[in-house]
């Protein structure tokens, strides 16, 4: 197995993850930007949802660029790291995500939505 095939193995993983997780967001269309930064290095991928549909390449037509260190997506993605792991991620800055303001609260707002009614459903008495 080449690294871009494991690679590529590690992003379908955290998609099906996130895509579990917060089932609204499966349906959405979306073409973004996957930039991985390693030791002098940068690999660039560009990622078609639904699907996904996974290349090496510079995505020209992305809407949203996401960026970390590669280590960490590593990292990420072999310890099936959840919606909140995420989130968490970019909010301390290990990663980044950049493009169309509107897309970017859209997803927020869809995972926020996603976690309140996990909240609800635990808390309700039995």
């Amino acid at each position: 197995m080449s690294a871009t095939t494991d690679i590529k193995a590690q992003i379908e993983r955290a998609l099906a993850t996130i895509a579990e997780e917060v089932p609204a967001l499966a349906p959405l269309k979306l073409t973004f930007s996957l930039v991985l930064r390693g030791r002098g290095d940068t690999q660039q991928f560009r990622i078609e949802l639904p699907g996904p549909k996974i290349s090496k390449e510079v995505a020209t037509d992305a809407r949203v660029t996401v960026e970390m260190p590669r280590s960490f997506f590593n990292v990420m993605a072999d310890e099936g790291a959840h919606v909140a792991d995420w989130r968490e991620a970019f909010h301390y800055g290990q990663a980044k995500a950049t493009g169309v303001p509107q897309l970017l609260k859209l997803i927020e707002r869809v995972v926020d939505m996603h976690e309140e009614r996990t909240r609800l459903r635990r808390s309700k008495p039995r």
